[in-house]
């Protein structure tokens, strides 16, 4: 089979062709229809997730149909169309029986822990607690587009940070992740505030549904931007971006008892921010991680997204091949797309 894959970390990718996988006893392959292209994967391509082993094949925002299931799938057959969640729980261990399968003791993550979906298959383990059906009226470059942005955005805005209609929700940064925020807590009732360096993203945001839009570049205090814009802080604030700066600002911004969601990875060098710890005491403030969700928890955003609530599709820039991703996941760090790209075609 067709992959992207890399030596060495920063290194050139490459198309190779590979043996395709097989799947374990409780396992599926799955023929990749589209896979999406996220900053992610670039976190892993620059050696910053310890869990990569060299040589390796990038990708974990994934949509297709199932060519093999392992003898011990039992809910699942060839040729059902499905996506996964990019942490895959292991269905056995603490995390997983209280249905946090998102934190699973012994995940495993596509383009990861193992190959990813740079190919045209990729194998995927505890098929029967992972897999997630697609509906007939979805398409696979929105299904993948999914991924891990808007996923992991559906359960920052709903489930970690318990968004409602009325509420004050400050977005920082307007990549995937933010514009899916932005998009979900906008179809909640949720008054949006959209923060980012660029005009053009700040006009999709806009076209997503946020109500006020800050240029970062243009104030001179981001978090007293939104302060005054808002009247006294956001209810809500997401740190879309993961960046020290934009961490800072997603805290400093809240009003008492707020609630910043921490979206965005901040790894490497920036793995420790500097949290302004006074202003969380004096406000009451929560800070909440958000990696993931769980399949379980997919049919409720499906379904807002089959009632036209959301429109994921909205935020896809662009399609391209899986050669033009051997460049295109290398220059991520530009931030010079708009919306999602999705790889759809592999060749």
């Amino acid at each position: 089979m067709k992959a992207a894959l890399f030596e060495q970390f920063g290194g050139p990718l490459k198309m190779v062709d590979i043996p395709k996988p097989r799947p374990s006893e409780n396992g599926v392959v799955v023929r990749v229809m589209a896979t999406g292209l996220c900053r992610s994967d670039w976190h892993g391509w620059m050696g910053h997730d310890p869990d990569i082993s060299l040589p390796h094949v990038p990708g974990h925002e994934l949509a297709g149909i199932i060519e093999e299931c392992g003898p011990g799938v039992k809910l699942w057959k060839k040729g059902d169309r499905v996506t996964v969640p990019f942490v895959c729980g292991c269905g056995s261990c603490p995390q997983c029986a209280s249905g946090n399968h998102q934190i699973c003791d012994h995940q495993t993550q596509p383009g990861f822990t193992h190959w990813g979906s740079f190919a045209e298959y990729v194998a995927l383990e505890h098929a029967d607690i992972n897999l997630v059906a697609l509906p007939e009226s979805m398409d696979y470059v929105t299904a993948a587009s999914l991924g891990c942005r808007f996923v992991t955005s559906f359960r920052g805005v709903v489930d970690q940070g318990r968004v409602k209609a009325g509420e004050t929700v400050a977005v920082h940064g307007c990549g995937g992740v933010g514009l899916s925020a932005v998009m979900i807590a906008a179809a909640l009732g949720a008054r949006v505030i959209a923060i980012d360096i660029a005009d053009d993203k700040l006009e999709l945001a806009r076209e997503a549904g946020a109500a006020i839009t800050i240029n970062s570049k243009e104030v001179s205090s981001v978090s007293e931007a939104v302060r005054d814009v808002s009247r006294g802080g956001a209810d809500l604030s997401i740190d879309a971006l993961g960046h020290p700066e934009t961490c800072f600002n997603s805290v400093s911004c809240l009003s008492k008892r707020g609630r910043h969601i921490q979206i965005g990875l901040l790894l490497a060098e920036q793995s420790q921010p500097a949290i302004p710890m006074d202003i969380v005491i004096a406000r009451e403030l929560e800070i909440l991680g958000s990696h993931g969700m769980q399949a379980h928890r997919y049919p409720a955003m499906l379904q807002m997204i089959a009632d036209g609530l959301l429109k994921p599709e909205l935020l896809i820039e662009r399609t391209i091949t899986l050669t033009e991703s051997l460049t295109e996941l290398c220059d991520m760090n530009s931030f010079r797309g708009r919306g999602v790209t999705v790889i759809d075609r592999f060749e």
